[in-house]
């Protein structure tokens, strides 16, 4: 018996469909090689369908995992082609999920005599083309490449019944911040292959999953301390400089595979330390000089008591709460960090995988609480 139709792939399909039409067509008046074909919505759809009644099943216990790319095998370069490819079903999806979990590992999908089809794995995904992603039970991401070697963009979060497709246009918002656009993908127009060291942090501090805050500070003045409990249990002597000197290389190494090691491993190491309880504090140019700092509120100033909440998705309003309507003592206690501090920026992630980036906005003349785990998934 075959699987019931997901009714939100079919109600996302289209704005997908326009969204990937509409960044080809800009790529290809720009003559920029690597471009992929753009999926239609019909192919979008039954690619949504299929990832999601396939994130429901379990093969031997486990649920599946797997990262769906919509290209034909002429575009994959080096890749695993099947004898015989496999019909889009979740069943079979299901089945191949433990071969093509690890990161970087797609099942290609393709029309073959007009029925979309499985046709074998890929590493290589020309820039923008589709890849839906299955990240938990029920949980999908639609994303895709500004360019074949860069980092992926979220396009559209499917969970269950709820649907957030992302609003690229937050990224011409005066108010919207480096790490933000970056997300967006909005930095990476201009700037192929930059490295956003904030971006990556965030991620890496999502991933350990036991909550956390960082706090970024201006370099060169030591003005933060006033909002913070001394004696300082762990603060570092000299500052840890391994992200700032590696970034102070990357003009000339960021191609080289070392050189992405030696990053992702500092990422990690600083990003793990924010599990500490506490809060991390490095500076604007990435030397860690502190974690487990516990933050109070600066002397003579107020508590803070509102905040201005975003989240660039599209159809959501700009909201004005208490820091404590966005989490528990993490978020209010970042809150209230900005607020005294104003040329700093917080990051902090929830347990429950809440992602929020704090910084003060000087059009508002209060705290800006950026939710972002839509675009971290």
């Amino acid at each position: 018996m075959p699987d019931p139709a997901y009714p939100a792939a079919r109600a996302v399909a289209h704005r997908i469909e326009q969204h990937f039409a509409r960044h080809v067509a800009v790529a290809r008046a720009q003559k920029r090689p690597n471009i992929a074909e753009p999926p239609d919505a019909e192919a979008v759809e039954a690619i949504i369908d299929a990832a999601f009644w396939a994130s429901l099943r379990r093969e031997e216990g486990v649920l599946p995992k797997i990262s769906l790319a919509y290209l034909a095998p002429t575009e994959a370069g080096h890749a695993l082609r099947f004898t015989q490819s496999l019909p889009l079903r979740p069943a079979a999806l299901a089945r191949l999920a433990p071969a093509v979990e690890r990161p970087g590992i797609h099942l290609g999908v393709w029309r073959e005599a007009g029925e979309l089809t499985v046709w074998g794995t890929t590493r290589a995904i020309p820039a923008f083309g589709l890849v839906v992603e299955v990240v938990a039970s029920g949980l999908i991401v639609v994303k895709h490449r500004v360019d074949p070697f860069g980092k992926f963009v979220n396009v559209a979060v499917l969970e269950g019944d709820q649907i957030k497709v992302v609003d690229e246009g937050f990224s011409t918002s005066p108010e919207c911040p480096g790490p933000v656009k970056s997300l967006l993908g909005f930095d990476t127009l201009v700037r192929f292959g930059a490295v956003d060291i904030l971006v990556q942090l965030a991620a890496s501090m999502r991933a350990h999953g036991r909550g956390g805050t960082l706090l970024v500070v201006p370099a060169g003045t030591d003005d933060w301390r006033q909002s913070i409990v001394e004696p300082l249990l762990y603060e570092v002597t000299p500052p840890f400089s391994e992200l700032e000197e590696l970034m102070q290389r990357e003009a000339g190494e960021a191609e080289h595979h070392d050189w992405q090691d030696d990053l992702r491993r500092a990422v990690d190491a600083v990003a793990g330390l924010t599990a500490v309880d506490g809060a991390a504090l490095i500076t604007d140019r990435y030397a860690l000089v502190a974690f487990g700092a516990k933050i109070t509120r600066r002397r003579g100033q107020a508590p803070v008591e509102r905040v201005v909440v975003t989240e660039p998705v599209e159809g959501t309003i700009t909201d004005i709460t208490t820091p404590g309507q966005l989490g528990g003592t993490r978020h209010l206690s970042a809150a209230q960090f900005v607020h005294d501090q104003r040329a700093a920026t917080a990051l902090v992630a929830s347990q429950d995988g809440r992602f929020t980036i704090f910084k003060w906005s000087e059009a508002d003349d209060l705290v800006h609480a950026h939710r972002v785990e839509a675009l971290l998934l």
